[in-house]
C-alpha cells in the first residue's frame, strides 16, 4: 500500500532515538485535558509506523487503535505488541509473587486483560475504515506532510471527521515552512547508529526542495552491516509537502472541525517565524453530546 519505509523500517527508530514519546504523549493528554470533557477512551493513532506512539498512550491507558500504510512499519509495530504483552506479564507475575512459567498464572493473565494491545490495522490514512468511532485522533512526527497530491489533505481530515465522536478532538504536527526551506532545503545529512547486536547502521539523506512546489524530496540510503561485517545497502525516495497555516485551517474547516491551537511546543507556545515543528489541535463541529459526558451534570 506504501513502500515509503521499506528500506528503513527496521532502523527508523534507531534514527529518531531522540524523540521524547513519553513527553510528547504527555503532550497529547494534557491536550484532551485542555480540550475535551472528559478523558476519552479510544484513540486513534493514524499513521502509527512503529507504534512508538501507540504503546505509550496505551500504557497510559488508552485503548488504542494503529493505522499505517506501510507493511514493513507495522511488522515492527507487531514485533512490539509481542514484547509489551510479555512484559506486561511478567511485571503482573512479579506484583502478584507468582512464577511466571508456573501453572496457575490466572491471576496475571487477569491483570493483563486490563491492558488490551492496540489493534494495528493496514490503511491509506485518506481513506480508512473503522468499526465505530473514536474519542481522539493523533497523527505524529509530520506524518500529514506526506500527502503530497491535491485534496489529499481534505481527504484525510474528512476520513478523520467521519470517524471521530461528537465533540471528538484531532492532534497532529507538520513541519513548517520555515524547516522546509532551511532545515530540509537541499541540505544533506549523515545519521549513524548501532543495531542491538553493536552493528553499524548509516543513513545518508539529501534533501531536494523545491518551493515553487512545495515538495521537498528525501533520497534516503541505507549502509546496515551484516553478521559477516558486510555493508548492505538500501535506497529510497520519499516525499513531502509543505503546507502553510492558512491551507491547514481552510482544509480544517471544509472537513468540519473547529481550530483550537497552534503551538510551537509542548507548552502550548504560539508559533514564532523559526518555529519548525507546528503543534495543531482540532475539534469536531458534530453535533450530538459526546458519549463519555452523558452521565455529567
Amino acid at each position: 500500500m506504501y513502500d515509503g519505509y521499506r528500506a528503513i523500517a527496521s532502523a527508523y527508530d534507531r534514527f529518531n532515538a531522540d524523540v521524547d514519546y513519553d513527553r510528547w504523549s504527555q503532550f497529547l493528554e494534557d491536550c484532551f485535558e485542555r480540550f475535551l470533557p472528559a478523558k476519552p477512551e479510544i484513540v486513534l493513532d493514524l499513521a502509527c509506523g512503529t507504534g512508538r506512539m501507540t504503546f505509550p498512550l496505551a500504557d497510559r491507558g488508552y485503548d488504542m487503535i494503529g493505522i499505517d500504510g506501510s507493511s514493513d512499519m507495522l511488522a515492527e509495530a507487531f514485533d512490539k505488541n509481542a514484547e509489551r504483552t510479555d512484559r506486561l506479564f511478567e511485571e503482573a507475575c512479579a506484583r502478584l509473587g507468582i512464577d511466571p512459567d508456573g501453572f496457575d498464572t490466572d491471576a496475571a493473565m487477569e491483570e493483563l486483560a486490563k491492558h488490551p494491545a492496540p489493534l494495528f490495522l493496514q490503511q491509506d490514512m485518506r481513506d480508512f475504515e473503522l468499526y465505530g468511532t473514536v474519542d481522539a485522533t493523533v497523527c505524529c512526527l509530520d506524518s500529514l506532510n506526506y500527502l503530497c497530491g491535491d485534496g489529499d489533505l481534505l481527504a484525510c481530515l474528512k476520513c478523520v471527521h467521519l470517524y471521530l465522536a461528537p465533540g471528538g478532538l484531532l492532534v497532529f504536527d507538520v513541519n513548517s515552512p520555515y524547516k522546509f526551506a532551511h532545515t530540509y532545503g537541499n541540505n544533506a545529512y549523515i545519521l549513524e547508529d548501532e543495531d542491538e547486536n553493536g552493528r553499524a547502521v548509516f543513513c545518508g539523506w539529501q534533501n531536494e526542495y523545491d518551493p515553487e512546489s512545495r515538495l521537498c524530496k528525501f533520497y534516503l540510503s541505507l549502509f546496515a552491516e551484516n553478521e559477516n561485517g558486510v555493508y548492505v545497502r538500501s535506497d529510497e525516495e520519499q516525499t513531502e509537502r509543505c503546507f502553510d497555516e492558512s491551507e491547514l485551517t481552510a482544509a480544517l474547516d471544509a472537513a468540519g472541525f473547529d481550530l483550537c491551537g497552534i503551538y510551537s511546543d509542548f507548552d502550548f507556545s504560539p508559533v514564532a517565524e523559526t518555529t519548525e515543528r507546528w503543534y495543531v489541535v482540532a475539534r469536531t463541529r458534530k453535533r450530538g453530546e459526546w458519549y463519555l459526558c452523558e452521565d455529567k451534570a
